[in-house]
């Protein structure tokens, strides 16, 4: 399975922005979805996942701010990240299970500064 992540880019708090991640590929063992993310000096952090049933998990520090969906037709994740901070800026990965690996996209850099 490959996945390919888009959106991103600097953008001014409190702007929102849309992230993007579309699979293809061998897709029919995958189950939960979801985003990471890697500010410098940091190690990967959850933000949100999905499972197949639309279940959603948040990393406490952007519940009421970002929503994550899935389009199971066009196996696509995304992420809409609204209310941005500064502390928000890192590289956003894309991440899959599949079967019981898992699955990373290249990652997008979200910057957010004024």
């Amino acid at each position: 399975v490959q996945l390919q992540a888009s959106g991103g880019g600097l953008v001014q708090p409190p702007c929102s922005v849309r992230l993007s991640c579309a699979a293809s590929g061998d897709i029919f063992a995958i189950t939960t979805m979801g985003w990471y993310r890697q500010a410098p000096g940091k190690q990967r952090e959850l933000v949100a996942t999905i499972n197949n049933g639309g279940r959603t998990n948040y990393a406490d520090s952007v519940k009421g701010r970002f929503a994550i969906s899935r389009d199971n037709a066009k196996n696509t994740v995304y992420l809409q990240m609204s209310s941005l901070k500064p502390e928000d800026t890192a590289v956003y990965y894309c991440n899959v299970l599949w079967g019981r690996l898992d699955k990373w996209g290249q990652g997008t850099q979200v910057t957010v500064s004024s």
